[in-house]
Parts: C-alpha cells; structure tokens; sequence
C-alpha cells in the first residue's frame, strides 16, 4: 500500500544510517585519546576525493592536545561503532612542515606517506577490516622524530561508483626514531577519482584481486 513503508525498508534505512561512524580515538603507543583526535563535526562521510576534507574531514573540532609516542611503537585508531562498510582502510602520516606544529598544520602540501593498509582476501572476497572496531599498525622505528597528523581512512565501497571515506587525523609527536625518509605525496592527491580500487563493483563481478588505493606502506 502507498504511503507505508514495510519493514524490510525501515530495517535497511536503519542500518544504512547505524553504519555511519567516526573514528574518535588515538591509539599511541599505551596512551589512548579523544583530545588529540580533529574531531569530525559528524558521522557522515566524505565523498569527493579531490576535496580538502578528503585530508583531515570535513571542518574538524581543534584537537587540544598533542600525544607522544615512540618510534617503533603502536599507532591505531578506534571507532565510536562497529565497521560496517566494506572497503579498504589505511593509515598515514603527515609529516609537520618546519616552523608550524600538529594543532597548526592543515595537512597542506606533498608530506604524507602511508605506514599501514587493510585490503582484501579471496575466495570469499572480503575486506579485512570489516566488522572491527580498532585499527593499529607499528610506527616504523626508523622515522625520524618530531611532530605529525596520523591520518586513519576507511573507504567504504558499498555503493558501486559513490564511494565514501571515513576520516579522522589525530595531533602526535614522535620520540626516538631514525633518519629515514619515505616518498610522500599530498592529500588530496595521492588518489585519482579513477583509480579502480575506487570504481570497483565489488558485488558483479565478485573481485579476483584488489589493490588499496594511493602509494605502498612505508615500513622502514
């Protein structure tokens, strides 16, 4: 009948809404924060990947604090729910330009490398990070020390052709570390809106292989 929505559409707009969700903590090393993570202003997604906010989220709160953490320690994120969307997620880090500081950086400029990414599986295809609520990697030791943006993104590709990143970037400063120096590239991009790991129909065809988008992990 008109006018009445049945059940099985209020339970899909439902869950379609509940898969929403923000990345609002900072994992580094045995200190967990909310104060040093750029707050999104709310849970819906970016969809434009040649859009500023593609860097650090649309207009985020001001973190207030910036967290230490040691070279060769855990770096991670966790998330307000549970991960529904399928799609690869990643974590970079942006390295401060000289003479500006993690609360004042905007993420501007060609100094962003990736350290960790979460990809796919076969038969059956799946997305790694599906269903977890916390991401984590190592910093690679050999970073040099000083201040950073860690950048957590998760692509959600369950919409053929809209994709729709999930984005947080949290203030820290890295102790100890090395001389190393990794390839960087800038936010926005390090992604083409064509890249086939964007524009995959990850539903018909099933996928036989996967590759994240933007550049490899840097592991030292």
């Amino acid at each position: 009948m008109k006018g009445f929505a049945t059940a099985a559409t209020l339970a899909v707009l439902a869950n379609s809404v509940s898969a929403h969700y923000i990345w609002h903590q900072v994992i580094a090393g045995s200190t967990t924060s909310s104060a040093a993570v750029r707050q999104p202003v709310n849970n819906s997604p970016v969809q434009d990947v040649t859009s500023p906010d593609i860097t650090c989220n649309a207009n985020p709160s001001p973190a207030s604090e910036t967290v230490s953490v040691a070279a060769g320690s855990t770096l991670g994120f966790n998330l307000d729910n549970t991960l529904y969307h399928q799609g690869p997620a990643a974590i970079y880090l942006g390295k401060v330009p000289a003479g500006q500081t993690a609360a004042s950086w905007d993420g501007s400029g060609a100094n962003w490398f990736k350290i960790a990414e979460w990809g796919a599986t076969f038969n059956p295809f799946k997305f790694t990070d599906e269903g977890l609520g916390s991401l984590s990697t190592t910093i690679p030791a050999s970073v040099p020390a000083g201040e950073y943006l860690a950048r957590i993104e998760q692509i959600g590709l369950h919409v053929a052709g809209a994709p729709q990143w999930y984005i947080s970037c949290a203030q820290i400063n890295i102790t100890g570390g090395g001389s190393a120096n990794p390839s960087k590239v800038s936010i926005p991009g390090y992604v083409s809106p064509s890249d086939p790991g964007l524009t995959v129909n990850i539903y018909n065809p099933v996928p036989t292989s996967y590759v994240v988008p933007g550049p490899a992990p840097f592991t030292g």
